[in-house]
């Protein structure tokens, strides 16, 4: 088969699989500024899957300790006992606390040392390990259109990537109670918050909730951001553990009530049809729906572009007024352009397709 032939052939599979594609009808018709997009490890294994870093926390913290052992800042021994820890603790995030305390000083202040060498190791050139940017350009869109995004991840590959494309990207967390505020209230379009913290700044990285007493113990802070969860669709993208987070839950999950009343979704890899149609039954109790983008990651980027497009093919007021009348037929318009100027009024000129959709 020629090369030419084999293209055509995988675009007529493409357009079949669109054909099939079913989407959320709650979800799609959701206006991008209504949306809270919530990004997990996935997004970034994605968009660089050249670093093991960014596939999921165990991997994190495995690349962490590597860096450790080879820039020779954790005794031996140590190393040992954390690869241990990381294959037997269910608790990751308990780990990689304890692995932040032992490479910080021991005067009782947490600011880590080594620890933020070994981060810089790790996501060494962040920007030239970018592969696949599709899920990348999708969440921009959306954030071009009012969608808010938050993450628990470390790096800041959605920035660099938006920074790339001229927008004005800026990296928050939760210590800057003011920007927090602007952010929760909309006034940071292109605002990423970071509720871990960001590895180029890892004095800010805080691993469990006692390290956000300040946030969790301030009525104002909590109220918007609480909020949120209840005026906002949740879109969980990536996110495997998100759920069991623990400030993740602090900030949202257990401190907002009446949660089977909301509406969230969490696109998931359905591997196994027991544990996928269980984990929807469970997530409805907490207001998520959760949806499948396909049994392969490799169908990830794909089914965001797609879900992304379908959602920005919002029309303004104007347009739904005048389209409308093609539900009828050519003559209808015609009849429409007619009376219009019958009215002495202009027939409004016909929005292009293009001029509202992301895609």
């Amino acid at each position: 088969m020629r090369s030419s032939d084999k293209i055509e052939a995988l675009w007529k599979i493409k357009i079949f699989v669109l054909f099939l594609r079913k989407f959320l009808k709650s979800l799609i018709r959701r206006r991008p500024r209504d949306l809270l997009l919530v990004i997990g490890t996935g997004v970034s294994a994605a968009v660089a899957p050249g670093i093991p870093a960014l596939c999921s926390w165990r991997s994190c913290i495995e690349a962490v300790i590597e860096a450790a052992e080879q820039l020779e800042v954790l005794h031996p021994g140590d190393v040992a006992e954390f690869r241990k820890k990381v294959i037997k603790d269910r608790d990751l995030l308990v780990v990689a606390h304890d692995l932040i305390r032992k490479m910080s000083p021991r005067t009782g202040d947490t600011k880590p040392n080594f620890f933020q060498d070994c981060l810089m190791e790790v996501f060494d050139n962040l920007e030239q390990h970018i592969q696949n940017p599709v899920v990348l350009q999708s969440i921009l869109r959306l954030m071009e259109r009012g969608t808010m995004v938050l993450t628990t991840n470390y790096d800041n590959l959605l920035e660099i990537f938006g920074q790339q494309q001229g927008k004005p990207m800026e990296s928050l967390d939760l210590k800057d109670k003011d920007k927090v505020l602007q952010w929760a209230r909309g006034h940071i379009k292109y605002g990423v918050l970071h509720i871990h913290g960001l590895y180029t700044d890892p004095c800010g990285m805080v691993l469990d909730p006692s390290g956000y007493k300040d946030v969790t113990q301030d009525p104002e802070v909590m109220e918007v951001l609480q909020n949120l969860y209840r005026t906002k669709s949740f879109l969980f993208l990536g996110c495997g553990e998100t759920l069991r987070d623990q400030i993740f839950q602090a900030l949202f999950l257990y401190t907002v009530k009446n949660k089977v009343d909301l509406e969230h979704y969490m696109l998931v890899l359905k591997e196994n049809e027991d544990h996928f149609f269980k984990l929807q039954a469970d997530m409805l109790l907490h207001g998520i729906k959760v949806v499948s983008y396909g049994d392969s990651f490799k169908q990830f980027p794909e089914y965001v572009q797609d879900l992304t497009a379908q959602i920005c093919k919002q029309r303004s007021p104007d347009a739904d007024r005048v389209d409308s009348t093609t539900l009828l037929g050519t003559s209808c318009v015609d009849c429409a352009k007619r009376k219009l100027g019958e009215n002495g009024t202009d027939p409004p000129k016909r929005i292009k397709q293009s001029d509202n959709v992301c895609f």
